[in-house]
């Protein structure tokens, strides 16, 4: 079954379109649309299967794919405590996956707290059926929406009877026993679990950044690293700590370890992302990498002094090697 939706979504593989609004939307250049709802960060392997079943629904009808997220987040507006609030993927990047996985269409309200009075039936007659003129809706099995998020797939299926169009519920995805959700996907990378994390994912964790100049103590020990800027407040980074990953470059891949922290052995400064990428030797600053964390080979530690740094990192590379190997 996966398989078969995998190749109906490369078949429909297109630039999602956005709309900053659903007045920038226009009902009548979409033909049939199949719709869903939510904020999808993460894009994890539960949401790319209801991707996958808006795709195939589509294109049983000859539809297109249509999802409608918020921004900002809602517990940014609602909720005074989420202050310490990350997500997973960068805007950029969850639009990416989005149109990688199949959406084509995707409209972006702004989420405030007027809009949030909306209460679930007025959303879906004024957005949903009216301004979308909606064929099916997907959602997740736990999804909920409108004012105080009293819509769910019960209250939903009760609307649904009033309007033209069909609800269709995906049952919970889950991962070697493992019901996915972003919560979960969180904890695990707050907790350094890359490699659970990015089961959960259905790829792997990335970020992405401009290279700025570093203190150059690694050229010095023959594993000089590119220092990495993420520009994005809410970006989470993942636990401190030394891990085996792949670079992309100018549209090359390479090998590397990077180390998330604070480096003990040489000062004790603001937290640093860097990277030293394997069998290249290229001046980059002020350009951008994206990195891939793979596997989680320790814990930072501090060391006595370089020399013992430089051992540990011997080590470091033929583990990461072995890993990125297998």
């Amino acid at each position: 079954m996966l398989g078969i939706l995998k190749l109906l979504i490369k078949s429909h593989k297109e630039k999602v379109k956005i709309y900053y609004g659903i007045e920038e939307y226009n009902c009548n250049e979409v033909p049939s649309p199949i719709v869903t709802v939510g904020t999808f960060d993460g894009v994890h392997v539960g949401h790319q299967r209801i991707i996958a079943n808006m795709v195939e629904e589509a294109h049983k009808i000859n539809g297109e794919t249509v999802l409608i997220t918020f921004d900002p987040h809602p517990r940014l507006v609602l909720h005074s405590d989420s202050n310490d609030l990350k997500f997973i993927n960068t805007k950029e990047k969850k639009f990416e996956l989005l149109e990688n996985f199949g959406i084509q269409h995707l409209i972006i309200i702004n989420f405030n707290r007027e809009f949030a009075k909306t209460t679930s039936r007025d959303f879906i007659k004024n957005i949903i059926v009216e301004k979308l003129k909606t064929k099916k809706l997907i959602i997740g099995y736990d999804h909920q929406f409108g004012k105080n998020r009293l819509g769910d797939y019960s209250s939903l299926y009760d609307i649904c009877k009033e309007f033209p169009f069909e609800v269709k519920r995906i049952p919970a995805q889950d991962v070697n026993k493992i019901f996915v959700s972003s919560t979960k996907i969180r904890k695990a990378l707050n907790s350094g679990k890359i490699k659970k994390a990015n089961e959960l994912l259905g790829y792997n964790y990335s970020i992405t950044g401009n290279v700025v100049r570093g203190a150059g103590i690694g050229r010095t020990i023959g594993y000089p690293t590119a220092n990495i800027d993420i520009e994005d407040e809410y970006k989470l980074i993942t636990a401190n700590g030394v891990y085996a990953c792949l670079v992309e470059y100018n549209g090359k891949t390479y090998k590397g370890m990077g180390n998330i922290g604070f480096r003990p052995t040489v000062d004790h400064g603001d937290l640093t992302i860097e990277v030293n990428i394997f069998d290249f030797d290229k001046d980059i600053y002020d350009e951008s990498l994206k990195v891939f964390f793979i596997d989680r080979i320790r814990d930072e530690e501090k060391f006595i002094n370089l020399n013992a740094l430089k051992e540990q990192l011997h080590k470091d590379k033929a583990n990461t090697l072995k890993i990125l190997e297998e």
